[in-house]
């Protein structure tokens, strides 16, 4: 038999152990997720997703790229990185602590950056945060498709969520529509991917640099 100890002991009812058992998992995966992410924001180790056409930069790209938006902005921006996750992890450890850099992106993946990640779908250019309309000192972007529709689209966020800059990583022959759209200029600096895609792609600003990206 139980001790008088023993039986004044609470008790936990069936209902609330489950309860607790069920914080206790939520509690774990949470602490799982973080660790993911520190680990991620280390390796940037996301494998491509060519159905969601997913071709990551190859390392001189991102360095070029990150380079190319912290001289425009300086290191303590606010800065937007839409459909482009490859630039992430480096432009978040290379930026200040006053920096907010966002990444508006499809792929729920990278949901592991947390407050960082912002789902977003080119097809539905402005389901996204009202109060980010003006608010990145420059926008970072790279349509998944290159077709007239997804470029057009991606310009109406890139307009919504910029105070006035713009770097457009594309492929060449949408040069003629992101001039229209958004009065870019071709830059010298030239992107490539790790899995050396055949067509060519271009850098695309509206703004002058004060040195080029080599």
């Amino acid at each position: 038999m139980p001790s008088d100890e023993e039986s004044e002991l609470p008790q936990l009812s069936a209902s609330a152990f489950a309860a607790l058992q069920e914080f206790y998992k939520e509690q774990e995966e949470r602490e799982a997720m973080e660790m993911s992410a520190r680990d991620v924001s280390v390796k940037g180790d996301f494998s491509e997703d060519w159905q969601l056409s997913q071709f990551w930069y190859d390392e001189r790209t991102i360095k070029g790229l990150v380079d190319m938006t912290l001289e425009a902005v300086g290191t303590n921006a606010n800065i937007a990185l839409v459909s482009c996750p490859t630039l992430y992890t480096e432009m978040k450890q290379r930026a200040g602590p006053e920096a907010e850099v966002t990444l508006f992106e499809f792929d729920r993946r990278f949901a592991v950056f947390g407050g960082d990640f912002v789902f977003y779908d080119y097809r539905s250019p402005l389901n996204i945060p009202r109060d980010k309309s003006s608010y990145y000192d420059i926008v970072v972007a790279d349509p998944p498709f290159l077709s007239d529709e997804c470029l057009t689209k991606t310009a109406v966020t890139m307009k919504f969520l910029t105070k006035r800059r713009i770097i457009l990583s594309t492929g060449a022959i949408m040069a003629d529509l992101a001039s229209r759209l958004l009065d870019l200029e071709k830059h010298k600096f030239e992107p490539h991917h790790r899995n050396n895609l055949a067509n060519e792609f271009w850098c695309f600003t509206n703004f002058h640099k004060t040195r080029d990206v080599s």
